[in-house]
């Protein structure tokens, strides 16, 4: 396939991109401000907050599939309207678009949240996203949306770095017992991304982690398996502290997992420290 990764010098794109070009892929990736170091890839410069730039790239990249992983938590030009602008696009072109959406779409009211569950976003980056939803799903109905939770690598993750700098005293600050989603690891995402790509799927999808744990259970873990000193990191609870979103989202992923080849590990899983 004709690969076009959109936010492809992000953590998530950065993978999606090496895997789509090891498995012999032709692959562009676009980029907002830096172009990745990745061989093989062929950089194209984009932000989506310039809808005029969206068809040209399309037509330099002449893809078969478009997966978007680009977003910016702040900017409704970027996560919504930018994303609608490219689906448009991306069904002008013909191509088959994978859209990565999020569990911010939803409030936690009702804590488990399968695929047919109706969007409650509570801030205004899931409201960005599941407006982006109903316009894909309106405008590229052949489109996957594939909705996905907290992102976790072998290091490079912002949760990974959040909880290095307070294993070191580097920031000061307090992990969330009460706030719990089911994070992913990006290598398991990005090729359950790319099997969807190739399949007939369309809708929604759930890809996330088979494990619901807390931030505090989270960074216990990472700290552990990277070795670092777990009693710097402070438990404490986030009700009542009038931090904006929701508590308790977990993604219920039963249905999308059972057609894919690819497992999606829970965190107790990948984050184990070998012996």
């Amino acid at each position: 396939m004709n690969i076009l990764i959109v936010g492809g010098s992000g953590f998530l794109g950065r993978e999606l991109a090496r895997q789509a070009w090891a498995d012999g892929h032709a692959v562009t990736a676009t980029f907002a401000t830096r172009a990745g170091d990745l061989p093989g890839i062929r950089w194209l410069p984009l932000d989506l907050r310039r809808g005029e730039e969206i068809a040209p790239t399309l037509g330099k990249a002449r893809p078969d599939v478009v997966i978007n992983a680009a977003y910016r938590k702040a900017d409704w030009a970027t996560t919504a309207e930018g994303a609608i602008c490219l689906a448009m696009a991306a069904a002008r072109h013909g191509s088959r678009l994978v859209h990565v959406s999020s569990d911010a779409v939803f409030s936690g009211s009702d804590v488990h949240y399968g695929e047919s569950a109706v969007p409650d976003p509570v801030t205004p980056y899931g409201a960005a996203k599941a407006a982006a939803e109903t316009a894909i799903r309106l405008f590229a109905p052949a489109a996957v949306i594939a909705r996905t939770s907290l992102i976790i690598g072998d290091g490079g993750s912002v949760h990974e770095a959040f909880v290095h700098d307070l294993a070191a005293g580097r920031r000061h600050g307090v992990l969330f017992t009460d706030d719990v989603r089911c994070p992913v690891h990006v290598a398991d995402l990005a090729r359950a991304i790319l099997e969807l790509a190739a399949s007939g799927h369309a809708g929604v999808c759930h890809l996330a982690g088979s494990d619901a744990v807390s931030r505090h259970e989270l960074g216990v873990l990472i700290a552990d398996r990277d070795g670092l000193d777990v009693a710097m990191l402070t438990a404490g609870s986030r009700a009542g502290t009038g931090f904006p979103g929701a508590l308790d989202v977990r993604l219920d992923s039963t249905r999308t997992q059972r057609s894919l080849r690819t497992t999606l590990r829970g965190a107790r899983d990948f984050l184990r420290r070998e012996s």
